[in-house]
């Protein structure tokens, strides 16, 4: 009996075994004792990763979450869609074996530009799917390693780290009197980072040569536009899967010495490129302004003159925006009338952008929608998804003001649908009637993660709605 009870000891559950054979769960696996490694020793080197990445389970994963992003084609025009029907096994052990035989080369990024608010155009970068899921393997590899040593402060395309842990710090800070605020703007960032010195953070940790010259073939591909293949001596491409890694190492050296000798000036809180300094004092805004722009210098890069300002929030005198959140101070008569709480809501840019999606999508000409459940189901996906982002805030009036505009746009298309707007009638559509066939409803949607300040009781003898400061969203009045 006891040899076979030892015997069932060392024999391993059906659910074990599975796991074992998950490549998820083995990619997690890698990534936690690669992330322990690393976090042990400041100093250690990783020297052997390069067959890590050309692994069967890491290549697997790295397809799967690159499938779940979607995206364009690159300049071979082959789509994940083809990819799929013609075989995904054979695309995977395809970059398998150029990776493992050294025979891997990177194409260059197709050529795309975005409007920007001030007119400009933002130039972006899209790659093959094939680069990108051996981008996309060498970051799941590669990622953990240099996690291990980034700063709180940073919130920015990390794990389990998003824009409203960053915006929720900012609140913070705000509200325990750090008034004054350097908000920063680099300028041309992502075209001006020094490719030398990136390189030479990145071997800080890495010693793997196989790797190191993959991560250069990625920064030398090249851009492809109107059929001309140019080559670009400095910066990371914008859209490329590992550029945001590679952008957050080389600012993690402004997040080092700013802890480490100017934390005494104020809270830093960086979203990738984008990040603000919340100081008590404006003389400490200024300074903190003085070594931003000299850690800046030794980066080779410059804050924009016209965009980089200092902000007093005192009783809300003046906001920002960050991460296309209005942030300011406003008097909260829930709590205390005399203190001025720290706010957000969507960004005026925000609003005119959802509100041209919207109006896309409304659009009669070019809808090809053959009714209002069609015109819904296109909706409902942006209204969410964009609810979801501004939700934590205090974004009441915006949310409201998108609902009637949406309201307006599909009753809109109702009436002008067939060229035929004699039988249509108003009150025949309510937004009711709308909400109750599935139209996304983004009223009602907002909650702050965490509350300011207990509520006061009231004081007033006019009825307290209980819809404005930091609570959000909508409470029983009392009488």
């Amino acid at each position: 009996m006891a040899g076979i009870e030892g015997k069932r000891e060392g024999m391993s559950s059906p659910v074990t075994r599975a796991r074992t054979n998950n490549p998820e769960e083995k990619v997690r696996k890698l990534q936690r004792s690669l992330w322990v490694c690393a976090k042990r020793s400041k100093t250690r080197r990783f020297p052997a990763l390069y067959d890590r990445i050309s692994r069967s389970d890491v290549l697997r994963e790295a397809w799967k979450r690159v499938r779940k992003n979607g995206g364009a084609a690159g300049v071979d025009e082959q789509t994940l869609a083809s990819i799929e029907e013609s075989g995904e096994a054979e695309f995977l052990e395809d970059i398998q074996a150029k990776l493992r035989t050294g025979r891997y080369r990177p194409s260059p990024v197709k050529r795309r530009y975005i409007e920007k608010g001030d007119g400009k155009q933002r130039p972006l970068g899209i790659p093959t799917v094939r680069d990108r899921v051996a981008q996309m393997a060498a970051k799941l590899v590669v990622e953990p390693i240099f996690e291990a040593d980034f700063m709180p402060c940073s919130y920015g395309f990390r794990p389990k780290r998003n824009a409203t842990q960053a915006l929720e710090a900012i609140r913070m800070a705000g509200n325990e009197g750090r008034n004054f605020v350097l908000d920063a703007d680099i300028r041309a960032y992502f075209d001006s980072i020094d490719r030398k010195v990136l390189m030479l953070l990145v071997e800080r940790r890495i010693s793997d040569r196989r790797v190191l010259k993959l991560i250069r073939k990625w920064l030398k591909a090249g851009v492809m536009e109107d059929g001309t293949v140019r080559e670009s001596l400095a910066g990371t491409p914008q859209g490329g899967v590992i550029s945001p890694l590679l952008a957050n190492i080389y600012l993690h050296v402004l997040d080092c010495a700013w802890n480490q000798d100017f934390k005494q000036l104020g809270v830093l809180v960086r979203y990738a490129d984008d990040f603000v300094v919340m100081c008590r004092t404006e003389s400490q805004a200024k300074e903190a302004r003085r070594q931003v722009e000299r850690i800046m210098a030794s980066l080779g890069l410059n804050l924009h003159p016209d965009k980089t300002r200092l902000v007093d929030l005192r009783r809300g005198k003046e906001g920002f925006i960050f991460l296309g959140h209005t942030v300011r101070k406003h008097r909260s008569i829930q709590r205390n009338p005399r203190w001025h709480f720290m706010q957000r809501w969507p960004s005026p840019k925000a609003m005119k952008s959802i509100q041209n999606r919207v109006h896309e999508l409304t659009g009669v000409r070019g809808n090809g929608a053959k009714s209002v459940h069609e015109v819904i189901a296109k909706l409902n996906p942006v209204l969410r998804g964009w609810s979801n982002y501004f939700r934590s805030g205090n974004a009441d009036r915006e949310f409201n003001e998108l609902d009637s505009y949406v309201y307006r746009r599909v009753t809109n298309w109702i009436n002008r649908r067939g060229g035929q707007r004699s039988r249509f009638r108003l009150d025949k559509w309510p937004s009711k009637r709308l909400y109750a066939i599935g139209l996304c409803r983004t009223q009602g949607r907002v909650s702050y993660p965490a509350q300011a300040a207990p509520v006061r009781p009231s004081l007033s003898r006019v009825r307290e709605i209980r819809t404005h400061g930091l609570k959000g969203g909508f409470g029983i009045g009392l009488n």
